[in-house]
């Protein structure tokens, strides 16, 4: 299969796994991580996701290379099934890690974009590459890099399709970690299960509010989060919590 799916405890691991392609992306490839990731949003026994690859590549992006095959009258074409896979990463409501293993380039740095942490391997490189090919971002490559990297630095990146090394991405804010490439995998999975041990309503939360949050007034992003605070109040996990720190012991949360 070209993109695997497993899980590792409470850890859902999809990975590209088209090495020979530099893990380029095909419309197969895509439908598959929406199909998966809709049905680990509804699992509560997922509670985090890593997306990785396998080889030298994260993912090259899109398969330029592809047939097109005609369509019938209101079938999907490539651009609805890229925008329903985006689509359902960026709003995924549970963290999702980018475990950057090798290049990633434009589809492949969409996907990086759209992801809640990214660690990346010491030898990981980061770029946009549409303007290499007469290519436009459908992923949001112009729309998300300005909001995670400073301006210059994503039009830099836009502009010349050129690479910039984990390291340098991570001065820039992007990565959080950068880490020696025989690391990469154990310190996600390590990562991951520190999350999954958290309450997945709080995450959820706290995500749902820090994705809005650039896009309102300051006063409106604290009253969203205060909206949210109100109805946590009323939730299992809270009382678990205090329970189980007046208790001096783990909480053991249910994610209600």
């Amino acid at each position: 299969m070209n993109v695997t799916q497993a899980l590792a405890g409470a850890v859902g691991w999809l990975t590209l796994n088209r090495p020979d392609k530099l893990n380029s992306m095909t419309r197969d490839m895509v439908e598959s991580m929406t199909v998966t990731l809709n049905a680990w949003r509804d699992d509560p026994a997922v509670r985090v996701v890593v997306l990785t690859g396998t080889g030298r590549a994260f993912c090259a992006g899109a398969d330029l290379k592809a047939g097109h095959a005609a369509l019938q009258p209101g079938e999907k074409d490539s651009l609805d099934v890229i925008v329903a896979f985006f689509d359902t990463l960026r709003n995924f409501p549970k963290p999702v890690i980018a475990a950057v293993n090798g290049i990633a380039l434009a589809g492949g740095m969409e996907i990086v974009l759209s992801c809640d942490i990214v660690l990346a391997a010491q030898s990981a490189k980061l770029g946009d590459a549409h303007s290499n090919f007469g290519v436009f971002p459908g992923g949001g490559g112009a729309a998300l890099l300005p909001r995670k990297v400073p301006d210059n630095v994503a039009r830099y990146l836009l502009f010349t399709g050129d690479t910039l090394s984990a390291a340098d991405l991570k001065t820039c804010g992007l990565v959080n970690e950068v880490l020696p490439d025989a690391e990469l995998l154990d310190r996600a999975q390590a990562l991951a299960d520190k999350l999954a041990g958290k309450s997945p309503l709080v995450l959820a939360r706290m995500k749902r509010v820090a994705a809005n949050a650039c896009d309102k007034s300051t006063a409106d992003a604290i009253r969203h989060e205060l909206l949210e605070l109100r109805d946590h109040k009323r939730s299992y996990d809270i009382q678990e919590g205090l329970r189980a720190f007046a208790e001096k012991r783990q909480p053991q949360f249910k994610g209600y």
